[in-house]
C-alpha cells in the first residue's frame, strides 16, 4: 500500500490528477508529472467542458471570500445543500460600524435604517449593565471570560434590532462544478444585489479558471431556471400554524434498530443508512436571526423564508431588555412596521429594512439521522435561546411520535453559561 498527499497543486491540477485515475493504471506520481508537463488548463478544456465530464470539476475546489454584502445576500449564497464556509457572527461582533445596504436610497428608507441602528447602539450599555445585575460574576469566574460572556449575551439580545440590510462577510468553499451550478441559480435571484454578486464571482472565476467556467447554457435552460427561481425562491406556506411535525418514518421499521437506538453514546451521530427509513419535516415560526443558524445544517432541505413584519417581533428579544427599554423598543417596532409598510417597494426589497428579530415561516425536511443531529446540537445552552427553544419543541414532538428514539438533548432550562466567553479565536500567549 502507498499513500500520497498532494496539496501543492491548484484546483484544476488536483482535478486532473484525480480524473486520470479513471483512465490510467499509473501511480499518481506519474499523473503529477503529467500535470506539470501538460498543464491542467488544457486538460480541463478538453475533458471537462468539451466532453461533459462534470464530475471532474467535483475534484477541484476553491475558496471564495465575499465581503460587504447584506445578510439577505449572505443567506442567498448559503442557500445550497453543499455549502461550506463561515460568516460574520452577529452574536459575537459589534455590528454598529457595519455599512448598511439601502436599495431604495430615499430619506424615509434611510430613516428606518437609522432608527434601528440608533436603538442597537444606544442600548448596548444599559443592556450590559442589566445583564451584570441579572448574572453577577462569581468569585471562581475569570474577569475577562465573564466580560466576553456578557458582551456575547448583549449581542444575542440586540441583534434582533439589526436590519437585514446590514453588511457582513462570508467564505464559500466549493468545488468548481458546484460553483458553476450555484452561480447559474444566483444569477436569476429576485434581489438585484444577489445577481450582481453572482456576476462578480463568476467573472473572477473565469479569469482564475477559464477552462472550468466557459459553460454555454441553452435558452431553454435559462428560461426554466429564471422562472423557477423567481417564482419559488421564497417559501410561501399555505397555513400559518406555529409548529407542525410530519414524518414518513414508520415505528415498526424503526423498531428493528432498537439495539442501535438505545446504545448510541453522546456526540455520536446515528448511522446514515437510517435515512432510508424516511424523512422528518418541521414547519415552525422563528425569528430570522435564528433561522440563519438552522439554515447552516446542509443534510436536508431548508426553505428560504420571505422576511416580512406579518408574523410579529419575537417576544424573547423584548423580554430580555430592562423595563425602561422594553417600552422604547415596542414603540420603535410599531413605528418601524408602519414606515416599512409605507415603502413603495416589492416585498423582496422591503426585507432590507426589517429587523432580524421579526418572525418568519420556516420549513425544514431532513432524513431521520440529520433531524436527530440538528435537535441534539441546537439544544445546547450555547445556542441562541430562540433557536434552543425550538430545538426543545422539536425534541418533544419527535419523542412523542417515536418514544423508542433516544436523543441526547440538553434540557436544562437555564441558558446562561459564562463559558460562552471562551468561545473565541485569540492569539496564543
Amino acid at each position: 500500500m502507498k499513500v500520497h498527499i498532494y496539496d501543492e497543486f491548484g484546483p484544476q491540477d488536483t482535478a486532473m490528477m484525480q480524473a486520470l485515475y479513471s483512465r490510467s493504471p499509473l501511480s499518481v506520481v506519474e499523473h503529477a508529472k503529467k500535470v506539470k508537463k501538460t498543464g491542467s488548463g488544457n486538460f480541463m478544456k478538453k475533458f471537462y467542458v468539451g466532453y461533459g465530464h462534470a464530475s471532474i470539476a467535483d475534484c477541484g475546489s476553491t475558496t471564495i471570500f465575499i465581503e460587504g454584502i447584506s445578510i439577505l445576500a449572505d443567506k442567498a449564497v448559503q442557500d445550497w445543500p453543499l455549502y461550506s464556509g463561515q460568516e460574520t457572527s452577529t452574536r459575537y461582533i459589534d455590528m454598529s460600524k457595519q455599512p448598511i445596504i439601502d436599495p431604495k436610497g430615499t430619506r424615509s428608507s434611510k430613516a428606518i435604517l437609522d432608527r434601528w441602528m440608533q436603538f442597537y447602539v444606544s442600548s448596548q450599555g444599559p443592556v450590559r449593565k442589566y445583564l451584570k445585575e441579572k448574572y453577577p460574576k462569581k468569585e471562581s469566574e475569570d474577569e475577562e471570560v465573564y466580560e466576553k460572556a456578557i458582551n456575547a449575551r448583549s449581542f444575542d439580545i440586540l441583534r434582533g434590532f439589526l436590519p437585514a440590510g446590514i453588511t457582513t462577510q462570508l467564505s464559500w468553499h466549493t468545488n468548481l462544478r458546484q460553483a458553476a451550478d450555484k452561480l447559474a441559480i444566483l444569477s436569476c435571484h429576485p434581489l438585484p444585489e444577489v445577481k450582481n454578486i453572482a456576476e462578480e464571482i463568476l467573472s473572477k472565476l473565469k479569469v482564475k479558471y477559464p477552462e472550468s467556467f466557459c459553460q454555454q447554457y441553452t435558452k431553454e435552460q435559462e428560461v426554466f431556471r429564471k422562472r423557477s427561481v423567481e417564482k419559488y425562491n421564497y417559501f410561501k406556506p399555505l397555513d400559518k400554524e406555529n409548529f407542525v411535525l410530519r414524518s414518513t418514518v414508520k415505528r415498526s421499521e424503526l423498531a428493528k434498530y432498537e439495539d442501535i437506538l438505545s446504545s448510541r453514546p453522546e456526540k455520536t451521530g446515528l448511522p446514515l443508512f437510517l435515512g432510508d427509513l424516511g424523512q422528518v419535516q418541521f414547519k415552525f415560526k422563528l425569528d430570522f436571526g435564528s433561522f440563519r443558524d438552522i439554515q447552516r445544517h446542509r443534510n436536508g432541505v431548508c426553505r428560504m423564508p420571505l422576511l416580512t413584519v406579518n408574523r410579529g417581533f419575537n417576544q424573547w428579544y423584548l423580554d430580555q431588555l430592562p423595563k425602561e427599554l422594553q417600552k422604547e423598543a415596542r414603540t420603535l417596532i410599531a413605528l418601524q412596521k408602519k414606515e416599512i409598510t409605507r415603502l413603495s417597494a416589492p416585498s423582496e426589497i422591503r426585507q432590507y429594512y426589517i429587523a432580524l428579530g421579526f418572525n418568519v415561516d420556516c420549513q425544514v425536511t431532513y432524513p431521520l439521522p440529520a433531524a436527530v443531529y440538528v435537535i441534539e446540537l441546537r439544544s445546547s445552552r450555547y445556542v441562541h435561546p430562540t433557536l434552543r427553544c425550538l430545538a426543545h419543541q422539536m425534541y418533544r414532538s419527535l419523542k412523542k411520535k417515536f418514544p423508542e428514539l433516544k436523543m441526547n438533548v440538553d434540557l436544562d432550562p437555564d441558558d446562561w453559561d459564562v463559558r460562552r466567553g471562551l468561545q473565541d479565536i485569540c492569539v496564543k500567549r
